[in-house]
């Protein structure tokens, strides 16, 4: 941990070309990071990989299933191909750390979000979305009505390709407008509540709202 948060210091006071050079050792596209240090270094606009669990096993495509219940009307269970089946939605948009750092520009594609809700037909005591994670232990929420925003996705791909693992693949949100979070990876479940249920990082100081500033 000293080691981590010494090389975290270093970078600060050498500036862009240690960060840079770190970035390069670490690897390019994404750093893993069990631990959540990596947040305290400047390494660049690069994800990071971080899990509250460590290890997280991975869930092949061809056997991924994501059910989609609670205060439903229809509830439905959608493996990976019937994801892929579905009306696609892309977009290019900035992913947004809540501790900082960013990764600009990323091409996100999948399925909106709010094309799995209708299509579970709400009942109407439904008033938000509860997220888990096949880690056993991450969960997040958004109100209904931010669920349904254009930019939420149940995202199938990421920087141009299939979500891997280390992103939280092979299926992860991605919350746009909002703080990463709130993009919950390796997506398990979907479950309409009748009220607002706080995630794993709410009681630890974070707010239930994660929209980032206008």
């Amino acid at each position: 941990m000293l080691g981590v948060l010494g090389l975290g210091a270093v970078g600060i006071v050498a500036g862009s070309r240690v960060s840079n050079g770190l970035s390069s050792l670490l690897g390019p596209v994404e750093q893993r990071d069990p631990t959540g240090l990596l947040s305290l270094i400047p390494l660049g606009d690069t994800f990071r990989y971080y899990s509250v669990t460590g290890a997280v096993r991975t869930e092949p495509a061809q056997t991924y299933r994501l059910p989609v219940s609670g205060l439903v009307e229809a509830p439905h269970t959608y493996s990976y191909a019937d994801l892929q089946a579905l009306p696609r939605t892309a977009f290019v948009q900035t992913f947004q750390c809540v501790t900082g750092w960013q990764v600009p520009e990323v091409h996100w594609a999948g399925v909106r979000l709010a094309e799995l809700i209708e299509r579970a037909q709400p009942s109407k005591q439904a008033r938000a979305v509860r997220f888990r994670s096949f880690d056993g232990t991450y969960t997040e929420s958004l109100t209904l009505d931010e669920a349904r925003a254009d930019d939420v996705l149940v995202a199938l791909e990421m920087l141009g390709a299939p979500v891997t693992h280390d992103h939280g693949g092979p299926v992860r949100m991605y919350v746009g407008s909002n703080y990463g979070y709130k993009s919950t990876k390796w997506l398990s479940g979907i479950e309409l509540t009748d009220h607002q249920i706080p995630g794993y990082w709410e009681p630890r100081g974070y707010a239930i709202d994660g929209r980032l500033p206008a």
